[in-house]
């Protein structure tokens, strides 16, 4: 009875993680840029007010002002479902990486500011560094795997092409 119990766990998890690898990879490439892009925000003294503020909250308020762009981006995702619907594929798949962009930008800004008063939330601190380290694992697994090792050497040869390319010209 443990058998086949252990099977669906394992077969669940290996199908929540295959769909969760394009977001973690999209995020892990997105995340340092956009945050250090929005932080450059930080220039214009009203924004740099409002960074402060953030940056103050207490756990509970950081916690919601971290899940706010969450609760913001919904009605565009759903709006980007609609075009799908109505069968405007470029315009919905536009929509929904430009959300997908803004977002990953806002929260990963977001992130820096409140993650010292969110790890004083007893189950944030619990959990944050349990998905730290699985999706740590996941990536680590991804970037040895022969499909990402192959468009890694691409990336590089192509690279170097142009650089011979760019000098030779």
């Amino acid at each position: 009875m443990n058998s086949p119990k252990r099977f669906l766990g394992t077969l669940l998890r290996g199908v929540v993680t295959a769909l969760l690898v394009p977001l973690l990879l999209f995020e892990e490439w997105g995340w340092a840029p956009l945050a250090a892009l929005m932080a450059r925000l930080q220039r214009l003294p009203l924004w740099a007010r409002m960074e402060r503020l953030i940056a103050g909250l207490p756990p509970w308020g950081a916690l919601l002002v971290f899940f706010l762009p969450v609760l913001a981006l919904f009605p565009i995702k759903l709006l980007a479902l609609y075009l799908l619907g109505l069968g405007h594929y470029s315009s919905a798949l536009v929509l929904l990486l430009g959300a997908k962009l803004v977002g990953t930008a806002v929260v990963a800004r977001l992130f820096q500011l409140t993650q010292p008063a969110l790890m004083r939330i007893a189950w944030f601190a619990r959990w944050y560094p349990r998905w730290k380290a699985w999706k740590d694992e996941v990536l680590a697994r991804v970037r040895q795997s022969a499909p990402w090792r192959a468009v890694r050497a691409l990336k590089t040869g192509t690279r170097r092409w142009w650089r011979m390319l760019r000098r030779a010209g």
